[in-house]
């Protein structure tokens, strides 16, 4: 009967984001032939660029100091909007038909804006120093119609943060294998690695919920190293759900066993239900692991210190190391009349000169790019932190990136739903669940007739 009752939800949560989906194409029509005269702060002027971020205070700082050189260099002004709530607010935008001028986001979510019609595609020769960037960078911004819709800004890997400092008051070593890394979580669980004589330490932070798909996002790691895909490409533009293969029931079994249903510990209380601002127990030092992104390296030094952890390469699982990668893209609004200034900004955005302001921290303000995508630049030299060659090294050796042309978000949503389900529910029968989850990916395909 839960069992049912799960399925049922499944599908009127799928339901519900269709017509969501929906509603604000409706809302998209007519969109990409938007001029852009109307209500935008700065669209009036021809050479001020209205521009958004999805940032808090503290990386629209760095942006606010990337926007100023360009300005200084150029001449264009920049009416710089950095927005928390953006998909939210891009909508009510659309709805007016008046986008910003560009906009700088998720690479993942590619598919959602083109599908919607809010982009321009861009030819990667009209930018100046796009030959610089490599072609793994620039295949993540084709379209389902083999058009780039962006321009590669900044990239990034997961990788390991680990207390370097309990592994030495344990004697253990970094582990290198899903077994080791299981083995050294149990120990920062069991073995009082702080010294306090309490029971109050675990092995590694986990940012398990369904909400925004957290689940998907933290869990993919673990997929590709055990050989598995949500969503493969199947030819002609057409894409097929992979969540049932025995590699996918192979690698959530795994994690199901061992990380949420085996020895109490291992990952931190209440993981699925946290999200990464909740999941903070790495940074408050009682936690030994988090497989994460290298934006927390700032955070992490100002609580931990630098001399408590260590960023080291993901364990590896029975198909290898690769981690997921993400980052952002700039994009270019599906308006009129100042296309001239946006491929400057983005030529600039994606210098030499470009992408060091914004790799550089000042007044501890976080860095907005990563990893560079400028291929003449090394993250280690630009940062004087050997660190971040150990995230290079990741994201160019060692990584996959979600499908980008597909409206990836109800398929991560989706995945997020069923995995947080299984790893919850301990008694169920994963080769089902994901049977089920596959049933509920091709109906995502179908809905963006995409599906083999």
């Amino acid at each position: 009967m839960r069992d049912r009752r799960r399925s049922i939800d499944m599908r009127l949560r799928r339901v519900r984001r269709l017509a969501a989906v929906l509603a604000v194409s409706g809302l998209m029509s007519g969109t990409a032939a938007c001029g852009s005269g109307s209500g935008g702060a700065g669209s009036g002027d021809p050479n001020t660029l209205e521009v958004w971020t999805r940032s808090n205070p503290d990386s629209a700082a760095t942006y606010a100091r990337v926007f100023a050189a360009f300005t200084k260099k150029t001449g264009i002004k920049i009416d710089y909007q950095p927005v928390i709530n953006f998909d939210q607010q891009l909508q009510s935008r659309a709805s007016t038909k008046d986008l910003p001028d560009v906009m700088i986001n998720d690479t993942a979510l590619m598919g959602s804006y083109q599908s919607q019609g809010l982009l321009k595609p861009i030819d990667p020769a009209s930018i100046a120093g796009g030959d610089q960037i490599t072609d793994k960078s620039w295949s993540s911004t084709v379209g389902i119609d083999g058009k780039h819709y962006g321009v590669p800004y900044s990239r990034q890997a997961q990788t390991l943060m680990i207390r370097t400092d309990w592994l030495k008051k344990l004697g253990l070593k970094v582990p290198t294998t899903w077994q080791q890394m299981l083995s050294v979580a149990k120990a920062f669980a069991t073995k009082d690695p702080d010294g306090d004589g309490k029971a109050d330490t675990y092995g590694m932070v986990v940012p398990g919920s369904a909400q925004n798909g957290y689940a998907a996002w933290w869990g993919a790691s673990f997929l590709w190293q055990g050989g598995a895909k949500i969503i493969e490409p199947a030819g002609k533009g057409k894409y097929a759900p992979a969540m049932d293969s025995a590699a996918a029931v192979g690698a959530v079994t795994w994690m199901k066993d061992n990380l949420f249903c085996g020895r109490k510990g291992v990952v931190q209380p209440g993981a699925l239900t946290a999200v990464t601002s909740t999941a903070t127990n790495f940074q408050d030092g009682n936690a030994g692991m988090y497989m994460t992104g290298p934006y927390n390296m700032t955070t992490f030094d100002g609580t931990l210190g630098k001399d408590k952890y260590e960023v080291v390469p993901a364990p590896a699982g029975p198909a290898g190391g690769d981690v997921l990668a993400d980052g952002e893209n700039v994009y270019l609004g599906a308006k009129t009349g100042k296309h001239e200034q946006e491929l400057a900004l983005a030529a600039f955005l994606v210098s030499p000169e470009g992408q060091k302001i914004a790799m550089t921290s000042v007044d501890g303000h976080q860095p907005v790019v990563r990893i560079p995508v400028n291929s003449t630049l090394d993250a280690a030299e630009v940062t004087k932190d050997a660190r971040w060659s150990v995230v290079q090294k990741a994201y160019e050796d060692a990584s996959e990136q979600f499908p980008n042309a597909p409206d990836f978000a109800p398929i991560k949503q989706d995945t997020a739903d069923a995995l947080n389900s299984i790893f919850t529910y301990c008694g169920g029968d994963v080769r089902s669940q994901l049977k089920e989850l596959n049933d509920t990916l091709a109906g995502d395909l179908k809905d963006q007739d995409l599906l083999k």
